[in-house]
């Protein structure tokens, strides 16, 4: 194996495909190459979550801003290409903004080029899992802070592990802090599977990107043509699932270990639940935030929540 591979990497593949139901954290995605198709992705037609709720943000940012206010910190969690960024942070004049992402190059690369659009905006990126523990850069001092989550980004996580990670950001912002979040909303399957099996096959190379990182950083020997991309709805549980499906019986070999898959079986890649309004703040709510202002799109297709951190009562 190359001696740059992240030894996560490694132990998150090699445990997910011996795993009874096979399936990799959604994050590995998340290579310059996932994280280049994954800004595509959010260009096509079909995929209206980025263009609605651009649009939203385009709408409410005056409400927004006046209930925020100037002066803060902002720490966006998984910043990836920063194209909604601008939209906040040119309404809220903030101290100073710091990107979090775990794909370090693109975030550089993104960062470089807000601070031309924004110059004299403090920029401070942090290349890290936002979902595991780290500590915000020193310049944040005693600023007040509002967190930032578009792109339902939180829909990725079952809500067991979307309820820790809601409760981790609210370590890392403190009490009083803020956190303006995207929530995707249930409709219909036609519409939500059409958004995550493109006719362009965006999507479907940004799945199979992950079996092309596997082979190139874990000397793995899997087929090119071994799996293909799934998308499906699951209703009970309120969520698209994206599949790598084994298109014939496999065997190969990953870091040297030897793995064999049926035509037909899957491996597990992400999850993007959609929320009921009720839901949402429930979710919210149980992760430690109360919210406190919420706006949609006239369709009711995508919703953006304002919540604070507040301290914890004594009794109800």
């Amino acid at each position: 194996m190359p001696a740059t591979v992240d030894p996560a990497f490694a132990a998150d593949v090699l445990a997910g495909l011996a795993a009874s139901v096979p399936a990799i954290p959604a994050r590995w995605l998340y290579d310059q190459r996932g994280s280049e198709l994954f800004d595509q992705i959010t260009r096509l037609e079909s995929y209206y979550p980025t263009r609605t709720e651009t649009a939203l943000l385009e709408r409410v940012m005056p409400d927004i801003a006046a209930r925020v206010g100037p002066g803060r910190a902002v720490v966006e969690f998984g910043a990836g290409s920063l194209t909604k960024t601008p939209l906040l942070l040119e309404a809220i004049a903030p101290a100073l903004y710091v990107p979090i992402d775990i794909a370090g190059d693109f975030l550089r690369d993104a960062a470089k080029a807000l601070s031309e659009r924004i110059p004299g905006l403090a920029i401070h990126p942090v290349e890290a899992n936002f979902a595991e523990a780290m500590a915000l850069p020193g310049e944040v001092g005693d600023h007040p802070r509002l967190g930032f989550f578009p792109g339902s980004t939180i829909g990725n996580f079952v809500p067991r592990t979307a309820t820790d990670l809601l409760r981790h950001f609210r370590d890392i912002l403190g009490e009083r802090a803020l956190l303006l979040i995207g929530m995707d909303r249930v409709k219909s399957v036609e519409r939500l599977v059409a958004a995550y099996d493109d006719p362009e096959r965006v999507t479907a190379q940004f799945n199979l990107n992950l079996v092309e990182r596997i082979n190139r950083e874990l000397d793995g020997t899997i087929p090119a043509d071994g799996f293909a991309h799934e998308a499906r709805w699951n209703d009970m549980l309120g969520r698209i699932e994206m599949h790598l499906v084994a298109t014939r019986d496999l065997d190969f070999t990953v870091a040297g270990t030897q793995f064999a898959f049926t035509q037909g079986n899957s491996i597990h890649t992400e999850n993007s639940h959609k929320y009921e309004p009720r839901g949402g703040r429930l979710l919210l709510l149980a992760g430690g935030w109360t919210p406190i202002a919420e706006w949609t799109d006239a369709a009711g297709d995508f919703a953006l929540i304002l919540a604070e951190a507040q301290p914890n009562r004594f009794a109800p």
